[in-house]
């Protein structure tokens, strides 16, 4: 840290919100942040993340955000494949502030990276990376705040339907979502009309992000049972 971690505390106690570049966990000494004038929060974007921001602010101020925003970014389906390691290197040519940048992780389809600041910025805004196509769907402040497998009935695989059930929220709700532009299919803007497909990932600014999983069955009735993985 530029700054001990004690002097970062006495500017917090004295009125000012202070918030740090991504840092190591475990370079945080917990003991000093403790004190009914003061109110503290660690980030990463993910239950375990290594690398977090630690933001700090007086008792009187009751909530501040994190500062963290996770990404989903998925390269398009061509050769070579990349892993985390390739996707790291590919993200370093673009000169991003290492401190603005948090954990990395693959996931099924893309990789999930957690940044803040100008680079947060740069990659929400990124349509290509090292001469490939990819997309870039915002989670929000935590990718694995909660994730959970959940088997819902449906009556068809549209993704107003499946979204709704999948969040627990209204369709009428969902639907507002979809025509504000904040949810996504695969990364790229849903229409309520598309079909969601095994494999697929829904994302909703807010709500979090579902992964298909599978179709368990075909009721009598002809609704679906899918298993879903619901991330919030």
């Amino acid at each position: 840290m530029k700054q001990k971690l004690s002097t970062l505390v006495a500017q917090a106690r004295g009125g000012r919100v202070i918030r740090t570049p991504f840092l190591d966990s475990d370079d945080i000494d917990r003991r000093l942040l403790t004190g009914d004038d003061l109110n503290h929060r660690i980030a990463g974007g993910f239950p375990d993340a290594r690398r977090v921001i630690l933001t700090l602010h007086p008792a009187h101020i009751p909530e501040v955000d994190s500062g963290v925003q996770v990404y989903h970014v998925t390269p398009e389906d061509a050769a070579p494949h990349w892993d985390v390691q390739d996707f790291s290197v590919h993200l370093r040519r673009l000169g991003l502030d290492e401190d603005q940048l948090g954990d990395l992780r693959e996931d099924r389809s893309g990789f999930l990276i957690a940044a803040t600041g100008k680079a947060a910025q740069t990659i929400a805004d990124l349509t290509e990376l090292s001469g490939r196509h990819v997309t870039v769907a915002p989670i929000g402040e935590s990718a694995g705040k909660s994730s959970k497998v959940r088997e819902v009935v449906v009556p068809s695989m549209r993704v107003d339907v499946v979204g709704a059930k999948g969040f627990g929220v209204s369709r009428a709700y969902f639907q507002q979502g979809i025509d504000g532009g904040k949810v996504r299919l695969n990364g790229s803007p849903a229409r309520a009309s598309s079909e969601i497909r095994e494999g697929d990932s829904l994302s909703a600014d807010g709500l979090g992000r579902i992964d298909f999983k599978r179709v368990v069955n075909e009721t009598r009735r002809g609704n679906y049972k899918v298993e879903l993985d619901v991330h919030k």
